[in-house]
């Protein structure tokens, strides 16, 4: 089982990762932010392509879960941080870690 602790240590340790208040969650950017973690500390939501969302949400729905608006149709992800190994949300980050720096710097 994950959690919000989880999340926070494993984004600050991928490259270039800051942390900083964005309305009431935390997030974590680079050059674009590619997650938040809800202030409870029981969701996030990562930045995926729709085509990741789509499969990664069909492997575990009851985890995952596009967000329900606009942001949802381009990727952005809610994560429900327990039902989750810290194996999967690891992957998960640096998935959305991708989508947050510039080209030449997402190779990892």
């Amino acid at each position: 089982m994950a959690t919000g602790k989880d999340l926070r240590r494993m984004a600050l340790s991928l490259e270039g990762t800051t942390e900083a208040p964005h309305f009431d969650k935390a997030a974590f950017k680079v050059a674009r932010i590619y997650a938040t973690l809800a202030a409870d500390g029981k969701t996030a939501n990562l930045k995926l392509s729709p085509e990741e969302q789509e499969f990664k949400c069909m492997l575990a729905p009851e985890a995952l879960a596009p967000v329900p608006n606009a942001w949802g149709r381009q990727g952005w992800t809610t994560a429900t941080l327990s039902k989750l190994k810290a194996s999967e949300l690891h992957d998960l980050l640096e998935t959305a870690w991708r989508h947050g720096v510039p080209a030449k710097r997402a190779k990892r």
